[in-house]
């Protein structure tokens, strides 16, 4: 049997490369061009938020389950760009039967009812690199209730709150994930990537636009020295999206 430590070296290693002259085709100013005032109508009338009771009940189950080892979250998305808790430590890290995916609708936030965006999650299959951050050990609870105030939208969303084994350099971690596996009507899985990117290049709400999200996403993998394959073509993807969109001549925006 390969030694857990040489095998997770191979693993976040394989996810976490430089990438010597090759430049996003989404930029900061195509970026720009997806973004509008909107207002934010409040939440969807058929969906419940998630109460204060609920919201403590998931808390403190979250709590007991971490025990006395360390707590650690998977970030893959918007959690490496814009975490909302106290990290001690950060490592790149690896999960096996995990992949990045723009599967779940939504008509708030980054999309409206008119124009409804896609929020990424974890879709089983495949492999995802990311990010694993420890948590401070004090004010536990606090943070697993800021956490979840920002991830966990109403009971139903809990579903997608899960424990996962996450390789890294120094050896398996167990990590809190959020939105792994979400299932309902609003998802749509296996979309083709030219869909994907027609929808992402459209759909903005008050929070901002889909694009930016993808963009903002690509740019810090990137920085800590991870490509998704997958998101790399789908800013790509995007990018020509906007250019025939505004009628631009090329990527960079001119005219």
């Amino acid at each position: 049997m390969m030694d857990i430590r040489k095998h997770a070296q191979a693993t976040v290693r394989e996810g976490t490369v430089s990438w010597p002259g090759s430049r996003m085709a989404l930029t900061d100013e195509l970026v720009s061009l997806s973004l509008r005032p909107e207002i934010d109508v409040g939440p969807e009338p058929h969906r419940k938020p998630l109460t204060a009771a609920e919201l403590e009940v998931l808390a403190k189950r979250l709590l007991h389950e971490s025990g006395s080892a360390p707590l650690w979250v998977f970030a893959y998305g918007s959690l490496i760009w814009k975490p909302d808790f106290d990290a001690v430590e950060a490592r790149h890290g690896a999960t096996r039967g995990w992949r990045r995916s723009f599967c779940l609708e939504m008509t708030r936030w980054r999309g409206t009812q008119a124009q409804p965006g896609l929020m990424m999650a974890l879709d089983r299959g495949g492999r995802c690199n990311g990010m694993v951050f420890r948590l401070a050990d004090d004010d536990r609870l606090g943070q697993l209730r800021r956490l979840i105030r920002r991830e966990v939208g109403t009971i139903e969303d809990a579903a997608t709150v899960r424990w996962i084994p996450v390789v890294t350099a120094h050896g398996l971690v167990r990590a809190l994930v959020f939105w792994a596996g979400p299932k309902g009507e609003r998802v749509s899985r296996k979309l083709p990537l030219e869909t994907v990117a027609r929808v992402l290049a459209r759909a903005f709400g008050h929070m901002g636009s889909c694009a930016e999200y993808l963009y903002l996403t690509v740019k810090h993998l990137e920085e800590r020295g991870i490509r998704d394959r997958n998101l790399w073509r789908l800013q790509q993807l995007v990018a020509a999206e906007l250019v025939a969109i505004h009628g631009l001549n090329g990527p960079a925006g001119s005219h």
